[in-house]
């Protein structure tokens, strides 16, 4: 990163470029989560349906994956300076659009076009950080930037909500435009201009296919839960896409000349580990952020506001994470990431014993300790991957990185709703085979409380107690396989380089 012309600017200058590319990169990362909360509202009104209003997410999630990887070619052929500014104003300008549609068919336009010329803009602002700095203050830009990463999406739903419940579901989209417009003026006047390198003619085979693969996989991700998985002829055409797409992708690569993506990265020990840490952060980033508030307001009966609290004080706990790198940052990456992953192994520990009837404090702290350990983690994986990375390689490395990082997520989150809804409709079914007359535990006086099985309301009722129990299991499910997913992190954070060897 020391061949970077940045390095030749002064600290001002430099701290400038760190406000106005975490700015934009921030606004970027609000979008991510904001739509679904305003699903509800959106769908009233256009009047449509669940399965219709749904992709206004998936398609805004497809857009993002498909063009994130192209970054390093963009910046290759016009230069950082050129395409931050155009994919800030043009993420700007389409968010704005996105408040004024007027038909279904017009916000899923302009979230497609809000998701793909905004892709680009947290790799390329993640690339601009590490390379403004020496490589010694790494460690601290990175603890910067990474607050975008994570708080950026929870910043979106609760503001958004209010915004929306306040007013409508188009102002959660108006609060953003000014804050962009803010961020291009900012990047015009702080990013030094760059010369574009080697002009390489885009691999359109290779873009092609892996664009193939990777919508498809999205779809499949979006879209297996609403229609039953391997059920669905679309799923299994969908899935055949993906496997033939990226098979095709991977030899070709490995064939020609100049491809779109270099496979060549991957030789690198610590990007390679990276890159597989990375998917895993992502899985169980924003996994309880998704999850918890479905538990909490259907089946634990809390308010929307007690809901927002819990994502805030998540928020406060990654800025506490993130705080505190500043003294891990200077440990070795691999004590870091194996403390932040731990604590993430007692934040599912402790979720996995929740139950129905937990308590505010409990869900608040827990919230804390969830924060402080996706901060703590980020800083050290984000220096080990790309410390022995050259500066040319930076921007088409950091948008693997995140694409990575969001398929992980989008992976995680599907797998998780797809297990809690299996659960409740399996331990629904084996519960409700026990409620008959012919039980004596539920004719014995004294012991069925509340509940009654003479009478119709009775049923009723009970049956929805079963309902929340068999849900409550399914969410005790996920959580444990969140919790594996961060064990398994820790077992991979022992191959990582240590320090000596990585800050060479």
């Amino acid at each position: 990163m020391s061949d970077s012309p940045i390095l030749d600017l002064s600290l001002a200058r430099r701290i400038m470029i760190l406000a106005s590319v975490v700015l934009g990169s921030t606004l970027y990362a609000t979008t991510l989560l904001v739509a679904s909360t305003l699903l509800p509202q959106m769908q009233g009104t256009f009047a449509a349906t669940a399965d219709e209003i749904a992709w206004t997410t998936t398609f805004n999630i497809l857009a993002t994956a498909i063009v994130t990887p192209t970054t390093g070619y963009l910046v290759n052929r016009f230069g950082r300076r050129r395409v931050m500014l155009t994919c800030v104003s043009g993420f700007t300008i389409a968010t704005w659009l996105c408040g004024q549609a007027g038909s279904l068919e017009t916000v899923v336009l302009w979230r497609i076009v809000q998701g793909g010329i905004g892709a680009p803009v947290v790799p390329l602002a993640n690339a601009i950080v590490l390379d403004s700095f020496p490589r010694r203050q790494a460690g601290m830009v990175s603890s910067i930037f990474g607050m975008t990463v994570v708080l950026g999406p929870v910043i979106g739903p609760v503001f958004g909500g209010m915004l929306a419940e306040a007013y409508n579901w188009r102002w959660a989209f108006y609060m953003i435009v000014p804050a962009g417009a803010l961020a291009v003026v900012a990047i015009r006047l702080t990013l030094p201009a760059d010369r574009p390198g080697e002009r390489v003619p885009l691999d359109w085979t290779g873009f092609l296919a892996l664009a193939t693969a990777i919508a498809c996989v999205q779809l499949v991700l979006s879209r297996g839960q609403r229609l039953d998985w391997y059920e669905s002829p679309e799923i299994m055409i969908e899935t055949g896409l993906a496997v033939l797409a990226f098979y095709f992708f991977l030899a070709h690569s490995l064939t020609t000349r100049r491809p779109f993506l270099n496979l060549g990265l991957l030789l690198n020990r610590d990007y390679a580990l990276g890159l597989v840490l990375v998917f895993i952060y992502g899985m169980v980033n924003f996994t309880p952020i998704v999850l918890l508030p479905s538990l909490l307001q259907q089946h634990a009966g809390y308010p929307d506001s007690i809901i927002g609290m819990v994502v805030g004080y998540r928020g406060i706990g990654g800025t506490i994470g993130f705080a505190s790198t500043l003294v891990i940052g200077r440990w070795d990456p691999r004590l870091g990431m194996g403390l932040g992953f731990a604590l993430l192994v007692v934040s599912g520990l402790w979720l996995a014993s929740l139950d129905l009837n937990v308590g505010t404090n409990e869900l608040l702290l827990n919230a804390v300790l969830q924060g402080v350990a996706v901060g703590i983690v980020w800083v050290p994986l984000t220096v080990m991957t790309f410390s022995t990375l050259p500066a040319r390689d930076m921007a088409e490395a950091m948008a693997l990185f995140h694409l990575l990082r969001n398929i992980g997520s989008s992976l995680f989150i599907s797998l998780s709703v797809t297990q809690i809804v299996s659960a409740t409709a399996m331990n629904y079914s084996r519960m409700t085979e026990l409620i008959t007359p012919y039980n004596r535990v539920l004719t014995t006086p004294g012991l069925m409380g509340g509940w009654t099985i003479e009478t119709l309301p009775g049923l009723q009722g009970l049956s929805r107690e079963i309902n929340r129990q068999a849900a409550m299991i399914g969410y005790v499910n996920a959580f444990g396989m969140y919790t594996l997913a961060s064990a398994a992190a820790i077992v991979l954070v022992m191959l990582a380089r240590g320090r000596r060897r990585a800050a060479g």
